[in-house]
């Protein structure tokens, strides 16, 4: 048959597993349950890898007659369960790394909670691991999660720990702060100083004295400025940390959210490049350059910059705080006190964050906005309307929505006409609640949190997430929140019965649907032939374990292009 140039050139259009050769496979997967994520659900036998790719998928004596070589090495899973790696689509790298790598971690995720004498017990007892000139500098007091409900540290508590040495403390939801009277007069913070752009508030009490208390980041700037920074071999050291055990998770792709969110937009891409130019990440990044840190007119680099392991995609956007913390924006009143008339507030006017997204969108970056309450989630949906305007296919340009936590029908209706894909983070439901429901925003509202199946049943996409720090990386635990929505303090309720959903499409919020959020779903997210071999050895398969129960399969491995990560 002579091979016209159409017919050559189609030859080398075909799919990347006709490039490799059968009967020479690197690594043959069997024994166990290999749950694909494919558009079918399916479940097979085996898979075969070669040059980091996947080039097999079916049963296991398909896959070996066709693809086992004397080199091939063969793993029998011995009942354990394959799947594809998991994806985070937000965490925090870095900032977990400053904040549980080198400061105080005074996150509590189990029960009993905290009061505050235990908190300051802690941060007394760390104290002497300060060193002259140092401040004491920790992350993770809650409020929310305190005994008594919405005990705050004030400078005053602060100031039982230490008079001399500085404190700065962050609350576990990154948008408040708290410091003793030390760090306010270091930062040179008065009473009569102005609260600085972007949200940020010094709060102050009934007779205009400083509390202590510190609302959104842009407050922490003038306590950052006079803090030590870390060395880069600390920062780097913490950073590897903190990447090996979110791959500790059966994580193999994460997307940081807050690129240059600490240390400056420039630095952080540095230092991103520098870990992936020694290989010494176990895992995918996907970055997004922090909306608040960018200069104006930032072109330092283009959309999509970067390769398979490390790619910066998208910019992020902060509209409000925290609805745990009191400081997301919502459209009625918070139910705490009884009888507030706060409802928090926005970060941005409608017209400053609307000229600066189109500059960017018109760029090629992706879009995203955390937006806790319903009013941000208002504005980023006009926003995002108004970008995608005679856009024919707005699910190309998947603009995401973070957390979308206090929402309504229309709202969640009109994300999914937009093709927004919102990213919830699940752990509201099991470690939040009961305070959602019972003291911040009432049963009506917290029935809609995290509105799932709602997404689901409109035909729209979701993904779940931890938001590092915020709460633990665990893909396998959120899949136990999104499907049982049980909260953790006794009595345990169902919190919003009508947005639970099944185990498969919570699998598919961490696998296949999260890869589609970062554009990477043709490389990653399901085992196919032709994607990347990032795989996840888990102990059992969680389609088969009962729901409260999967947050306990224990992750065994970890491989990322074929290779077996350490972590």
């Amino acid at each position: 048959m002579k091979l016209t140039s159409q017919l050559l050139l189609a030859l080398f259009m075909l799919p990347p597993a006709f490039a490799f050769a059968k009967g020479n496979a690197d690594t043959i997967f069997y024994g166990g349950p290999v749950v694909t994520v494919n558009a079918k659900n399916e479940e097979v036998q085996a898979i075969a890898v070669q040059g980091g790719k996947i080039v097999a998928v079916g049963s296991k004596e398909s896959v070996i007659q066709d693809w086992q070589s004397k080199t091939t090495q063969v793993i029998d899973l011995k009942g354990q369960t394959l799947m594809p790696g998991f994806v985070e689509p937000h965490v925090h790298i870095i900032v977990t790394a400053v904040f549980e790598g080198l400061g105080l971690n005074l996150s509590n995720f189990t029960l009993p909670y905290d009061t505050k004498e235990t908190l300051i017990a802690k941060m007394r007892a760390h104290l002497k691991t300060i060193p002259p000139g140092g401040w004491l500098f920790g992350f993770g007091v809650d409020p929310s999660r305190t005994s008594p409900f919405m005990a705050e540290l004030t400078a005053d508590d602060l100031d039982k720990v230490s008079t001399t040495v500085p404190i700065f403390i962050v609350n576990q939801s990154g948008h408040i702060g708290y410091v003793n009277n030390k760090a306010i007069e270091l930062a040179g913070i008065t009473n009569k100083t102005p609260n600085p752009p972007g949200g940020g508030i010094y709060v102050k009490d009934a007779q205009g004295k400083l509390t202590g208390k510190l609302v959104e980041p842009p407050s922490y700037l003038p306590f950052m400025a006079k803090m030590p920074n870390p060395t880069e071999a600390e920062l780097f050291g913490a950073i590897q940390a903190t990447m090996k055990k979110i791959a500790s998770t059966g994580v193999t792709t994460a997307s940081e959210m807050s690129v240059g969110g600490n240390f400056g937009v420039d630095k952080e891409v540095a230092i991103y490049k520098s870990i992936f130019a020694k290989n010494a990440s176990p895992i995918r990044v996907r970055g997004y350059l922090f909306g608040e840190a960018l200069p104006a007119g930032y072109s330092g680099i283009n959309p999509n910059d970067g390769d398979d392991m490390l790619r910066f995609i998208g910019i992020k956007y902060i509209s409000d705080g925290s609805t745990q913390g009191l400081t997301a924006a919502l459209s009625e009143p918070y139910s705490y006190p009884k009888g507030s008339k706060w409802s928090g507030a926005l970060n941005y006017k409608d017209t400053d964050i609307q000229a600066s997204m189109k500059s960017y969108f018109d760029q090629g970056w992706q879009i995203s906005t955390h937006s806790n309450g319903d009013k941000p989630i208002d504005l980023s949906l006009n926003s995002y309307a108004k970008l995608l305007a005679g856009n024919k296919q707005p699910q190309d340009r998947r603009l995401r929505i973070e957390h979308f936590t206090v929402n309504s029908a229309a709202q969640a209706k009109k994300a999914v006409q937009l093709g927004v894909v919102p990213s919830f983070t699940i752990g509201h439901v099991h470690y939040w609640g009961s305070a959602f429901d019972n003291f911040i925003i009432g049963p009506e509202r917290a029935k809609r949190i995290d509105p799932a199946a709602e997404i689901k049943r409109a035909g729209g996409k979701f993904t779940l997430h931890s938001d590092t720090p915020v709460s633990n990386v665990g893909p396998l635990n959120y899949i136990t929140e999104a499907v049982t929505r049980v909260w953790q303090l006794p009595p345990k309720k169902v919190l919003g019965p009508d947005q639970v959903i099944s185990v498969d499409d919570a699998i598919r919020a961490v696998t296949i649907d999260a890869a589609y959020q970062i554009f990477a779903d043709n490389k990653v997210g399901s085992l196919e032939v032709g994607k990347q071999a990032d795989l996840v050895v888990l102990e059992k398969n969680p389609r088969s374990t009962p729901a409260e129960q999967i947050r306990n399969i224990k992750v065994k491995e970890t491989w990322v292009n074929g290779q077996k990560q350490v972590w």
